[in-house]
This record gives structure tokens, C-alpha cells and sequence, in this order.
């Protein structure tokens, strides 16, 4: 009898352990982060510290895919809303105010429905046709490069702790489309992006979020010479990186990863209802307890 009263309690102590330790790993803010023309091979090759350091803290692959065609606009729309460009009918690349909103879900809205918070940071105006009224708390375009967006992201952070942000780097696909893909330049883009992830990365600690807090980085398209847009490795392979709570340490992601799958991650992990028909899929063997 007594040694059943022991096990009993053993239970219910482990228990505790368990219920504590899920609620320290509550995700309850997801960041979303863009290297715009993100192409492993030269983001590899580049100075990146910062990025490293998280992708050996966290999890990742080298090997995730964007959609065809894979160029800015449609790729984003595609991460933002989990689902493909047949379904989410944006095929346009530039800012064309006739062209309107996008009309399925995004993250931004299916967020605001459950009561969450929203923000958007980005490099280019054409992310306006996804600022639909009413599901964007915070919609800045600095027009500026990464570490001016990383700036007013980090500011707007540390006063409001955002549940879903959005933040874009434009500067590597600048410097691509200018000089090259893995050009000097393009790689000294990557290193001055790398230190605005720093700033966006000390703000979400600052904050005091960083244990509640998941921060995906990824990229829209990679490419090759001065252009990107085809369905060769080069254009579509992109990187897909998680860091912070729950997500499993120094772990390699096997599991075919696609840019709609960024969407669908951010939801499941804010208990966010999926809509059935996105074709994203969240990255669940990345986090432990997935």
C-alpha cells in the first residue's frame, strides 16, 4: 500500500514537471523573417554569425523550396498565406494599386480573428496588396535596407510584443539583381542583414519574450547570374530556420519543406485553426512535442 502511495505521488510529481515545463515552452509569439533572395549557397558562404549561431541553437534545412514562379510578390504571398499561387491568384511582382488585396486568409487575418496581435515590417512597397484594413496592426514600409526595417521592427517590439510579425530584409536581392548572386556585394548585404537580425533577435529578448517566442527565417526565392524567377535549383532551394521555444537544438530537418509549410507552422504553433484547404503543412518534427 505504501509503495503504491509512493508511485502515486512520483506521478503526480513528474506531472507537474511535465505541465510546468509545456508552459514555459508556450509559444505565444511567432516571427517571420525574410532574407529576400535568400540562396543557401551564398548565405553559407557569407558572414553571418548571428544566423549560424541560431541555427545551431535550433533547427533547420538548407534545402526547403519556394513555388514557381519564384520571385518576390507571389513566393511572400505564398509564405503568408500557405497556400500556392493557383490558389491565392497573386502573379504580379510590383506595387499595382489596380490589382488590390489578396483575397484568401493570411496569417495576419486568421490571427486577428483568434485575438492576436500583427505586424508587418518590410523593404518594398509592393507588400502593400497584403495589407488587408483590419488584419495589420502595424504596416511599415521605412524604405529603407534591412537594418533601417530592423530598426522600426525592433522599436515597435519592444513596446508592443507583436503575436505575429512579419519582417523583410530587402538588401540581397538588391545587391544580386545589381551585381550578381554570391557577387561581394551580395555577400556583404547577407553580412549587413545578418546584423539586423541581431537587432531584431536582442529586441525580442529585451522584450522579454524570447521563451515564448519562435523565430522563422527563410528567404522567398534564391537566384542565379543577375535574375531569378525559373525552376532550377538556384532560383527555387531556399533556407528554412527555427529558433526558440520548443523547437528541438542543433537539429537537422529531413522532412520536404516548402515556403507554404511557414505559414501553417506559425498557426499550429499559436493554436491557430488551419484552414483545410491551405496546402502548407506545419514543420512539426522541428519542435519537441510536435
Amino acid at each position: 500500500m505504501l509503495s503504491r502511495f509512493r508511485a502515486s505521488i512520483l506521478t503526480c510529481a513528474l506531472l507537474g514537471i511535465t505541465a510546468l515545463s509545456a508552459a514555459a515552452q508556450k509559444v505565444e509569439h511567432v516571427f517571420i523573417i525574410s532574407f529576400d533572395g535568400g540562396k543557401p549557397a551564398v548565405m553559407r558562404d557569407s558572414q553571418m554569425p548571428n544566423l549560424e549561431k541560431m541555427l545551431g541553437e535550433g533547427a533547420g534545412t538548407w534545402k526547403a523550396r519556394t513555388i514557381l514562379p519564384s520571385i518576390t510578390l507571389v513566393a511572400h504571398t505564398s509564405m503568408l498565406t500557405g497556400v500556392s499561387p493557383a490558389k491565392h491568384k497573386v502573379d504580379w511582382n510590383d506595387y499595382i494599386p489596380s490589382k488590390g488585396l489578396v483575397t484568401v486568409p493570411t496569417v495576419f487575418s486568421l490571427a486577428k480573428k483568434a485575438g492576436l496581435t500583427t505586424a508587418m515590417f518590410v523593404g518594398k512597397e509592393k507588400f502593400k496588396h497584403l495589407n488587408v484594413p483590419g488584419t495589420v496592426d502595424e504596416f511599415s514600409w521605412p524604405a529603407g535596407k534591412a537594418k533601417v526595417v530592423a530598426a522600426s521592427a525592433a522599436t515597435y517590439i519592444l513596446a508592443n510584443k507583436p503575436n505575429v510579425c512579419f519582417i523583410h530584409f530587402p538588401d540581397s536581392d538588391s545587391a544580386g539583381h545589381s551585381h550578381g548572386w554570391g557577387s561581394p556585394e551580395q555577400k556583404q548585404a547577407f553580412a549587413d542583414e545578418d546584423d539586423a537580425l541581431k537587432t531584431v533577435k536582442d529586441a525580442i529578448e529585451q522584450a522579454g519574450i524570447s521563451d515564448s517566442s519562435v523565430v522563422i527565417l527563410s528567404a522567398d526565392h534564391g537566384g542565379h547570374d543577375k535574375t531569378h524567377g525559373s525552376n532550377s535549383p538556384e532560383d527555387m532551394i531556399i533556407p528554412w530556420i527555427v529558433w526558440g521555444a520548443r523547437v528541438k537544438k542543433g537539429f537537422t530537418i529531413t522532412a520536404k519543406v516548402t515556403t507554404f509549410d511557414t505559414a501553417a507552422t506559425a498557426m499550429w504553433l499559436l493554436h491557430v485553426p488551419i484552414p483545410k484547404d491551405w496546402d502548407g503543412k506545419p514543420v512539426k518534427s522541428a519542435f519537441n512535442g510536435g
